[in-house]
């Protein structure tokens, strides 16, 4: 390899990949449904003893910070997919 030069891409595996993905796609989805469920349901009591913004904690996960926590996995799952794509050479 010349000085400069990017080195080569990895042999594209598909297979390996789209496990990879898989498993991504499951740790994301166990994270969304603690917070949708867990914080917004299950958990609702204790975390109304607090406040963020004037209102009781659980109340607030309940309507904004699931959707916040969505957003914010969709573009994690964005970065983490893109790095999978490249170490398995599936671009």
């Amino acid at each position: 390899m010349l000085p400069g030069m990017p080195p080569p891409s990895p042999a594209p595996d598909p297979i390996q990949f789209w496990r990879a993905n898989l498993v991504l796609v499951a740790v994301l989805l166990v994270v969304w449904a603690a917070v949708s469920f867990g914080l917004s349901i299950f958990f609702v009591e204790p975390l109304n003893g607090f406040r963020l913004g004037g209102f009781p904690l659980g109340f607030w996960f309940a309507h904004q910070g699931s959707i916040y926590t969505f957003i914010v996995l969709v573009w994690i799952y964005a970065l983490a997919a893109d790095r999978l794509a490249h170490r398995y050479g599936v671009d």
